[in-house]
């Protein structure tokens, strides 16, 4: 998604659309919980006038991303709108909002994407199928142990500190 200054200044004083299908892929090396991405569906124009260009973007797709609770893959859906201005000559900053310089006399929206799709990713995402199994339950010199097989087990290394106790409850009853 890059136009240059002359594409975009034909369209001066009128809606310039956008309906586009991105590739978002680069964002899985900046995040590795990030599985997979789906091609992004960009939608929405860009008002164009002689000092700036703003972009009014609805961004839809999903992300896979691994549950929290037993790591199973979940597609996180994104749907998110953002307005992105880009300012023609690097003087005119206005104040209340966040604007973007034009470098080489191309705008490239491609960054600012990749920033807002890592920006929606979650702290946490949890599957609504808890009976998948997910997680592994054992793997090399460890397994997962529940209570109930627990209960009753003494640990070996401590085999002998219970014959110790057996023997002082004996000598203090006589």
């Amino acid at each position: 998604m890059k136009w240059t200054l002359s594409q975009l200044q034909k369209h001066r004083s009128m809606e310039f659309p956008i309906d586009e299908i991105v590739d978002a892929d680069e964002i899985m090396k900046i995040d590795p919980s990030i599985r997979k991405v789906s091609p992004m569906h960009v939608t929405g124009y860009a008002d164009i006038s002689s000092s700036k260009v703003t972009f009014h973007l609805r961004i839809n797709g999903y992300l896979t991303l691994p549950c929290s609770r037993t790591l199973v893959d979940v597609n996180y859906p994104i749907n998110v709108e953002t307005t992105e201005t880009f300012l023609l000559n690097g003087y005119d900053f206005e104040s209340d909002e966040e604007v973007h310089q034009v470098k080489n006399d191309v705008i490239d929206v491609m960054p600012i994407i990749h920033e807002i799709l890592l920006l929606e990713v979650p702290m946490q995402v949890f599957c609504e199928d808890s009976t998948e199994e997910g997680a592994p339950q054992s793997g090399k010199d460890w397994e997962v142990i529940h209570e109930h097989d627990k209960k009753d087990k003494i640990d070996p290394r401590l085999a002998g500190l219970a014959k110790f106790f057996d023997q002082d409850d004996r000598t203090s009853d006589s």
